[in-house]
């Protein structure tokens, strides 16, 4: 017996099912040339969290070195981030998400030197942007040195592990209220 199953749409996402195959031992491989996929597995409305799922609020404590994402008045989750150091301080005060990129490309803030996405970034897989003075920006976002969350290490924004950044980026929206706290 075997598994198999893997839907792709249109748009290159896939998901992947597990079903039983009652094949015989000696089965040949199979190989599938085309799947119809139903148009609405293409509706990407129908895999984006829903609102209750969506969080209202984030509150970065920096003092904790974590970020608090709630639903209403009730705490739902929590992540260990990375803040802004001793001369480069992340700012306190009441923002809103203002933008949002998978994969970023990343500007180096005094050469201009502009890192493509990938490995190197130091963007990481998500950008969650909460503050701008118009030339620069701060906000939240991956990184490939995951182990130094818990630090005071950036120019100011708030790293997180990939996995996170990833995991909020599909929870918020922008202007998702976003509370700094010293």
């Amino acid at each position: 017996m075997g598994i198999i199953s893997t839907l792709v749409s249109s748009s290159g996402a896939a998901w992947a099912t597990a079903q039983p195959l009652n094949l015989p031992d000696t089965a040949a491989p199979m190989v599938l040339s085309s799947v119809a996929v139903p148009a609405a597995i293409d509706d990407p409305s129908l895999f984006l969290p829903t609102p209750s799922e969506r969080l209202t609020l984030l509150v970065l404590k920096l003092s904790e070195r974590r970020l608090y994402g709630y639903q209403g008045d009730r705490q739902v989750v929590s992540y260990p981030v990375a803040v802004g150091r001793a001369d480069w301080e992340t700012p306190t005060g009441n923002f809103t998400v203002l933008q949002r990129q998978q994969h970023p490309t990343w500007q180096h803030p005094f050469t201009r030197e502009l890192v493509p996405p990938g490995p190197d970034n130091p963007l990481g897989a998500r950008w969650i942007g909460f503050w701008t003075d118009g030339n620069n920006a701060i906000g939240f976002h991956g990184t490939p040195d995951e182990h130094l969350i818990g630090q005071a290490v950036s120019h100011g924004c708030v790293r997180m592990r990939n996995a996170d950044v990833i995991a909020l980026y599909d929870r918020i929206r922008i202007g998702t209220r976003v509370i700094v706290q010293p």
